[in-house]
């Protein structure tokens, strides 16, 4: 794995890009991209992919060897705003261009379908995700049932919730959400039809 920290590591050297913008990119904190520029730290393996996978342009396997002995392409998907959830994928949404949004390309969830990405904010559903997550999501087009216990991002009247979404048995007509972090966030019902987009979460990018 050292050849992946080195490359990693060339790649800064080689590159003109601020740290700022490979920070954002990345999800690195820009003090760690000046760290490893300065040669006083190394990144992680995980950290290391993300850059080569910015800086470069690639994604590796984990292993480092595709399965076919050729390069791989994957799709990347956009890291939407939580107010272009419910338009995505149709069409740009009050001036956000989604092909001008940061990228993200992670193989072990192309296979899983997933469309777009978005940025978790606050602590409702901790210890699951935390501030700063990222989530890769698949948009429903035809909301025909739920997966009962199963995240969601839901965009409705209150904006565009994430939460584990329950069968209310009070009321047929709506459905029940659930945060992890029922201390400080109660369940709360919510009518069936305040339901503006729905996109059921895949998998995490955890922050560091």
């Amino acid at each position: 794995m050292d050849d992946i920290i080195e490359r990693s590591l060339r790649a800064l050297a080689n590159t003109t890009q601020s740290n700022y913008k490979i920070a954002k990119a990345t999800g690195l904190s820009e003090a760690a991209v000046g760290r490893y520029k300065n040669g006083k730290s190394k990144p992680t393996i995980v950290n290391a992919k993300a850059l080569i996978q910015y800086l470069e342009g690639t994604m590796l396997r984990s292993d480092t060897t595709p399965a076919d002995g050729e390069n791989k392409q994957f799709k990347s998907v956009p890291l939407l705003p939580a107010e272009a959830v419910a338009g995505f994928p149709a069409s740009d949404l009050d001036g956000i261009v989604y092909a001008d949004c940061d990228q993200y390309m992670v193989p072990e969830f192309e296979r899983s379908g997933y469309e777009f990405v978005i940025r978790v904010s606050g602590s409702s559903m901790y210890p699951k995700y935390s501030n700063g997550d990222i989530l890769a999501c698949k948009k429903i087009i035809d909301i025909l049932f739920f997966q009962w216990g199963k995240v969601y991002v839901i965009d409705s009247s209150q904006g565009a919730l994430v939460k584990r979404v329950f069968e209310d048995e009070d009321n047929p007509d709506n459905i029940l959400l659930v945060s992890d972090n029922r201390e400080n966030y109660p369940p709360f019902s919510m009518p069936r039809s305040d339901i503006r987009s729905l996109s059921i979460v895949l998998g995490v990018i955890r922050m560091e």
